[in-house]
Formats: structure tokens, sequence, C-alpha cells
């Protein structure tokens, strides 16, 4: 257990450094102590985000949090959650709500730290900025008006609704972020300032603080005079805290982020840390008054298409669907192994109130009814359509996340030849007159072709695998972005239609299950004078035809299918679909997410409240190969674990 001092109940110093413009404040520091209202205090806090939670269950999650042993709670605020269209005022309602999520942590005791950003990072969708702001041209995160002044209008609408929940107005909020992790990004020192006063203007009066990694580098870009600074890090405390206390010899030692887990990324292995090495750092961050918040408390999931991605030496690495990040209470709330080591580590004293695991529905398998081919299905929902001499990007077409369907008719002479997409973001199904060529993306830029002499019929389905959320790729566009070439020839002449399915409402999904298989039959192998699939697709080549007439189980094929579930009393379940390669699925008309069978996620983690008494139609867009059956599973299959300790330096 680590051992907390008895608080001084003496009054706070009269004369306190603070960083807060109102003697109102309920958190001050001096000394290198903080204060809550004159009394020494240390923030315990657990990362907790409330577009990664159905709002049904945002007051469980937010007791398993005090059951923890924490006091305060922080989420970020995603911008792009709220107004993902420029056009369209932001919402703040539903699920968009954040007051209400910030006065359920208040009723539940617990006080609120928020990070409105604009950046948040978060492993979320261009870092919480709007695609249709980074998709201009101008430079994001900056003193360049042409973001300040976007940034200015939703502070407009955001900030008033959080200072007057600040804890002088009787709300909880305690503390507001300035930016967030900027150091890592660039040195605009007035981009910070501005960010600042933005927050102060429009009636932030609590805690200020920025939040960096705890090297030179990051606290030289990151940090304000005169605002408190807290370090972000997963391991070596002790040193973190004397470089701050070396740069900031009055400030207490706050870690904004303690990352007591970590994402997982599409093709790699699941994430997981030993909760004694978490223990130990967060003893050494706690010692001597130190305050700490622990990202992830509770993760959640990434639904819809909102994961984000990473970039490393120009390869994207999406993050999976889950956001579980091997926190303290586990993505469907289970209460973990880490949860009793951190709650001990906390001397939390009163009882866990809360049950150690949800219920879930028994385990079941029902069919997989293959309804539609993929690309009559994506036909059948309207779209406008761009037409120009090169395929329009997703941010021309005004498109933040999902797919788009380019068409063009180039003639190619007799014989082999070279298709070459030189630039796809992120991956691309291509098809010559209906036959499935292959996928290419920025490992396989090439595909055979053959060629008649006549014009080809050819299609590219472009699919977002994810906006980048940190370092310099935040905002690249993504699409069909670099010229497609037969040989050295560019292909011009293209027709481009958004498919918006982040956006698809039940009629728009009746409408793709009802499309059938059409006259063609997609993924059927190759069309005459076309080269058939690459290698990886060879085993679902020419069974389209065999299927085309009837919707039968697991037809192999791509496109759209439907299953049955039905439910007496609606509970967690988690859904895996053996035999399935890569695509979408809806509940009942929402957008759990994507799975991809190259792990490390197996099963998708389904809320009760997305369920309902009686018949649940659960609808899948498969792009490659579609498996036989849906499969209810009563626990989460998160992939092979890897032990994963975040490092700077």
């Amino acid at each position: 257990m680590i051992e907390l001092p008895a608080p001084d109940l003496s009054p706070a110093p009269t004369t306190t450094t603070t960083t807060t413009p109102t003697a109102e404040s309920a958190l001050t520091w001096r000394g290198r102590r903080l204060y809550r209202r004159g009394v020494p205090h240390r923030i315990l806090s657990g990362g907790l985000h409330y577009f990664r939670v159905h709002p049904d269950l945002w007051r469980d999650r937010i007791r398993r949090l005090a059951d923890l042993g924490l006091n305060t709670v922080d989420t970020y605020v995603a911008w792009n959650f709220h107004q993902p269209r420029e056009d369209e005022e932001p919402r703040f309602d539903g699920w968009r709500d954040v007051e209400r999520f910030i006065r359920t942590v208040g009723e539940e005791g617990l006080d609120v730290v928020v990070r409105p950003g604009p950046y948040i990072c978060a492993e979320w969708s261009n870092g919480g900025l709007p695609s249709w702001l980074t998709g201009r041209d101008v430079a994001i995160r900056s003193s360049d008006p042409a973001f300040t002044s976007a940034v200015g209008r939703w502070f407009d609408e955001l900030v008033p609704r959080i200072a007057a929940l600040q804890a002088a107005e009787g709300g909880p909020v305690v503390a507001v972020q300035v930016e967030n992790e900027f150091g890592s990004f660039g040195d605009d020192q007035a981009y910070l300032r501005w960010n600042r006063a933005a927050l102060i203007e429009r009636g932030i009066g609590e805690l200020l603080f920025t939040a960096d990694g705890p090297t030179e580098l990051m606290l030289d870009g990151g940090t304000l005079p005169g605002t408190l600074a807290a370090a972000t890090l997963g391991s070596k405390p002790d040193a973190a805290r004397r470089l701050l206390a070396a740069r900031r010899p009055e400030e207490p030692f706050v870690v904004a982020e303690f990352w007591n887990g970590w994402f997982d990324h599409w093709g790699e292995r699941h994430h997981v840390r030993d909760p004694g090495g978490v223990v130990d750092a967060l003893k050494q961050i706690v010692a001597d008054g130190g305050s700490v918040s622990i990202y992830m408390a509770h993760g959640g999931t990434n639904f819809g298409l909102w994961a984000g991605a990473n970039e490393h030496e120009g390869r994207l690495q999406p993050t999976v669907t889950s956001y579980d990040s091997d926190a303290p209470v586990a993505e469907d709330g289970t209460l973990t192994a880490k949860f009793f080591a951190v709650r001990e580590a906390l001397g939390a004293r009163g009882p866990v109130r809360m049950p150690a695991r949800t219920p879930t529905l028994p385990p079941a398998s029902v069919p997989l009814v293959h309804r539609a081919g993929l690309l009559a299905g994506l036909r059948a929902v309207p779209a406008s359509t761009s037409t120009g001499p090169r395929p329009a990007s997703f941010e021309r077409l005004g498109l933040d996340a999902g797919m788009v369907l380019h068409s063009a008719r180039p003639r190619i002479p007799a014989g082999e030849h070279r298709l070459v997409l030189t630039d796809v973001r992120d991956r691309a199904l291509v098809f010559a007159d209906g036959a499935f060529l292959g996928v290419t993306g920025s490992d396989q830029r090439e595909l055979p072709v053959r060629g008649t002499g006549a014009a080809v019929h050819l299609e590219v389905l472009v699919e977002s695998l994810g906006r980048v959320n940190y370092g310099p790729g935040i905002g690249r566009h993504k699409g069909l972005i670099g010229p497609v070439l037969v040989d050295r020839r560019i292909v011009q002449g293209w027709e481009s239609t958004p498919i918006a399915l982040q956006e698809w409402s039940t009629a728009e999904l009746t409408r793709a299950l009802d499309a059938g298989m059409g006259a063609q039959a997609e993924h059927a192998g190759p069309a005459s004078g076309h080269a058939g699939p690459v290698p990886e697709q060879a085993e679902h080549a020419g069974r389209g035809s065999e299927q085309a007439g009837h919707a039968g189980r697991g037809s192999g094929t791509a496109g759209f299918a439907v299953a049955t579930v039905d439910v007496e009393t609606p509970a967690d379940t988690f859904l895996a679909l053996p035999g399935s390669r890569q695509g979408l699925v809806w509940v009942n008309g929402f957008l759990l997410g994507r799975y991809w069978d190259i792990g490390p996620q197996v099963t998708l983690y389904c809320p009760a409240p997305l369920l309902r008494e009686g018949r649940n139609t659960v609808m899948v867009l498969e792009l490659e190969r579609l498996g036989a059956t849906l499969e209810l599973r009563d626990r989460p299959e998160l992939g092979p674990p890897e032990e994963y300790v975040e490092e700077f330096g």
C-alpha cells in the first residue's frame, strides 16, 4: 500500500503562486504542494472518455473508477465527434452530451479534469480535429489565423458549457488543460498563449495546466510561464520528477497521463502491462504529494470508424476497434487483477460496490446469410458523384471516414500490363470489368492487368483505415491521392462516389442488403481478358456465380450479409466472425466497428444497451471473404499478449 501522509489541515499560504486567474479556484499550488480549498490535496484521477462508452453505461463506469480509489475523472473533448461537418452546428445531445457526463461524475462525488484540446491525440481519428478543417491549406496547431479562428468558433460553443460546470459555480470541474502534448508537435508559443487566453476569455477560472512528455525538447515546446506543467509518461517517474523540479522548483509533481497499459494496432500483438510494474511506478508518482491520472482507467471502445492511426517510417499503423488498453476496468467493465492491485496500492478503504463482471448473453452461433454483392450493395445507396481528370480525395468529397468508389474507362492494349496505384490511403480493392484484381496499399502498389485493346471498366474501392492522430502526419488526406498508371500512362477521367458508412441510416443499410447480387458476379474470378485475383484471394475466386442465385450461408464472397439474434434479456456479448476476412459490423443499425483477421482483436464488444428484447439484426459488410457464421461469445478475445511499457528517451 502507498503510505499517504496525514493531511495537513492548516490553511494554505495566503500568497499563492497559482495558474488560475480567479481567487475562487478549487485547486491552487505553492511550494511544490497542491491544495483544494486550502487543504493539501492529491489528484487521483483516471481517464474515461464519454465518447468511447455508451451513455447508458456512463454512471456504471464512473462508479467503477470511484471503487478503484480515485477522486477525479479526466476526459478529452473530441471536436470532430461533435461537429463532423462544418456547415452544421456542433451537437451536444445524446451521446455528445458532455455536460451530462460531467454532471454525472459530480453526482458520484468525483472531480472532473477537462481536456478540450482542440487537438487531443487519444488514438482518436485525426486527433479530434475535424477533417473539414485539416483538409484545407491551414497550419494546424499553430497561430495561423485560419486555424485559430476556426478553433475560436468551436470554443465559443464548448468552453462556456464547461465554465458553467466549474467548481466555482458549484460543479465538479476543477482543472482544464491547455492544448495537449504540444511539445511533441511544435514550438509556436504564440499559439499556446492564444489557447490559454481563449479558455480564460470564455470563462475558465479553475486551474490551467499543460501536459508533455518529460524531455527537455518536449517541455521547451509545450510549457508556458505561469501555467502548471504536468508530465505524461509510462515509466521512470523519478527522472521526470527531477527534470520538472529543476525547471519548475515551486510546482507540484503532476502526471497528467500515467500509461498503465497501451493500445493496439491491427496486425500487431495485444499490448499488456504487468500489474506489479504498474504499482511500482504508481508508488513513485504519488510519493511526496505527487498527483496522477491513470491513462486509461477505463478505455472503452472505438465505435464506428473513430479509431485513429499512427505512422512509422511511412507505414500506417491503424488502431483496432477495442480501446481496452489493458486498463484496470476492462472494455466491458470487468474489474481486472490490475484493478485490485491499483486499488490496494492507493489505499482505497471503501467497499467495491460494482460487480466484478456484468451479465453476458449465453454463447451461440447463428448463420451469416449473404444478401448482396459488394459493389452492387454499395451502388444501391444514393450518393453524389464527382467527376474530373483525377480521382477526388475524401476531403474534396467532404468525407471524413468510410470509402470512395472510383471509376474510369481506360483503353488497355492487348497483352499483359502493369496497373500502378502510386499513392493509396489506405487500402484499395481493384476491379476490372467486374473481376477482382487484388488489394493495393502502401506495401503493394502494383497489379497485373491484361488488355484486349478495348476500354476497361476500372473500379477502385478505397477504404480509410483511420486518420493519423499523432505527429506530423495529422491531417493527411485520404483516398486515391497519387495518379493511377497503366504502365507509364496516367489514367484520366474519373467518377468518384463517396460512401459515408458512418452516416448510413437504417434505410440505407436496408437498400444495400436488398440490392441482391445483380447481373455481375463480383469476386467471381477473372473476366475474359483480365488478370485473376492475387494469390491470397485465390480461395474465393470463382465462387461468386455459384452463390449469386441464392442467399446461402457463408458464401465465401464479399458483400453484405445479415444474421438474426434472438435475445430474452439484453446483456453484453462479444461478436466473432470465424472465416470472415475484413469488414464492418452493424448491430440494430449502429456501426459497432471494424474486424480484421490479421488480429490481434478477434471479438467485438457489443454492450447491452445496443440490444433489445426479441429479434436483433446484425449486418456485416465483408470486403473480401465472408464466413458462414456469427458467433456470440461470453468473453473477449483481444489476441496474443505482449508486455509493453512506453518509454521516452
